[in-house]
């Protein structure tokens, strides 16, 4: 079964069967989710269940901008990921203005596959070709092109500002985006909220969909996801892919809306066909479990590796699992390995690492080394993830890769919940066993 980080922390699996996206339901509130989806889950905790702890919600915001892929960025992975950028460049005596050296361009796309950098040949506007006394434009052009240091935040902040005066659209919508990230000027959600519906009124695209947003979760105003369903289908059907995607979402989780997941795999598909990526893998679990759709694990396995391809981890994950599986193609234990392996050492995938590390301990797709095993699931069970903490405990038990030691094995098994008060703190066997069963070979 995967299990993705500390979220499923807060949910029971009520299913009883072995799937990517069993039935959960929330610790808190008995919300329940007939597919568990981790971003599903997290943002439950963090916006609609009132009677979660505040120790269990993240703190930031996700709000685009974001590119056609799906591609989402919280405010400090972003300015992490700018800081470092800067950073990179000074020391490659690269001019802040655009990254045109491969190097660096490679750097960042290991980071972050989808991440867009500022270029110079690839940009609308060539920077040179802008009149030295048009700050606007180059305001413009900065922020499109994601050209950012704090002088030119400041700069760009007072230029969009001006031009929201003369009533030009576009400088409204970005001047929203200044208030919401903070960017040249102090952050105010609720002037980012206003600006966002002016520009929105005026038809601008991307305005509906952060309007969408700030009504869904309450940014800068009242919570109200009927008029975030409304704002998404407006700008749905103005063809903005975020937007068809997130209304696929309203529509399958029935926010704002009925639940309808017919309907949501038509608009997964709609974006999926656009090239948003986290549509590409909701649409190859709809496929995968037969929801909104008719069973199709061809389809599925399909769509799993194009998002895998374009470097969705997810996708990579149940793409190793259909090889591994022998779902939607033949059973190939060598790629579902390879994957696994790729998803690990590049992304960090906590639950590719728990499945490598299984492959190393029973030899599947790869020779047997049961001490590179044992390192694996330390890795991950450090990570937190509750099958890596039973695997490292198993491994303790019972000498595998590491000297038998029977008092951590029940630390460990303890720590994850497998130890059971009606056995009088003894390990549980027969529960392991039904466990390891299910989650090894």
């Amino acid at each position: 079964m995967r299990k993705k980080g500390p979220i499923w922390n807060h949910f029971t699996i009520e299913s009883k069967d072995y799937n990517s996206h069993p039935h959960v339901r929330c610790n808190y509130c008995s919300k329940d989710f007939q597919r568990a989806v981790p971003e599903r889950m997290q943002a439950h905790v963090d916006k609609k269940c009132s009677k979660a702890p505040s120790n269990v919600k993240q703190q930031n915001t996700m709000i685009s901008i974001t590119d056609n892929n799906g591609f989402h960025m919280s405010e400090k992975e972003q300015s992490s990921l700018e800081s470092l950028l800067t950073k990179k460049l000074s020391s490659s005596e690269v001019l802040l203005s655009f990254v045109n050296n491969p190097v660096i361009i490679q750097f960042f796309q290991h980071l972050c596959p989808t991440v867009k950098l500022p270029n110079k040949n690839v940009a609308n506007m060539p920077i040179d070709e802008i009149d030295d006394s048009d700050d606007g434009r180059k305001s413009e052009f900065y922020y499109q092109n994601e050209i950012r240091t704090e002088e030119i935040e400041i700069q760009s902040f007072k230029s969009f500002k001006r031009e929201a005066k003369n009533n030009h659209i576009d400088s409204i919508y970005n001047l929203g985006c200044c208030y919401h990230y903070g960017m040249g000027t102090e952050k105010n959600e609720i002037k980012a909220f206003k600006l966002y519906k002016v520009s929105a009124e005026k038809n601008h695209v991307n305005s509906m969909y952060n309007l969408g947003y700030c009504y869904q979760y309450g940014i800068g105003t009242e919570k109200n996801e009927v008029k975030a369903f409304e704002s998404y289908k407006n700008a749905a059907e103005r063809g903005h892919i975020d937007s068809i995607y997130n209304l696929g979402e309203c529509y399958y989780n029935g926010i704002g809306t009925e639940e309808n997941e017919s309907r949501a795999v038509e608009l997964y598909e709609k974006a999926a066909q656009k090239g948003h990526i986290i549509s590409t893998y909701n649409l190859g679990c709809c496929y995968h479990q037969g929801t909104g759709i008719e069973k199709n694990e061809i389809k599925a396995f399909e769509l799993y590796k194009q998002a895998a391809e374009r470097g969705h981890i997810d996708s990579m994950y149940n793409l190793g699992e259909c090889y591994y599986n022998g779902i939607g193609t033949e059973e190939n234990k060598i790629k579902a390995f390879e994957v696994y392996e790729k998803t690990a050492t590049i992304k960090g995938d906590v639950d590719s690492i728990n499945r490598l590390g299984i492959c190393y301990e029973n030899g599947i797709g790869t020779e047997k080394n049961e001490v590179k095993a044992f390192e694996l699931y330390k890795e991950a069970a450090e990570e937190g993830d509750t099958n890596s903490i039973i695997r490292l405990g198993h491994c303790y038990r019972h000498g595998i890769g590491i000297e038998k030691n029977e008092t951590k094995a029940f630390e460990l098994y303890k720590a994850a919940g497998y130890i059971k008060p009606e056995k009088n703190d003894k390990i549980d066997k027969d529960y392991l066993s039904s466990y390891h069963h299910n989650n090894c070979c």
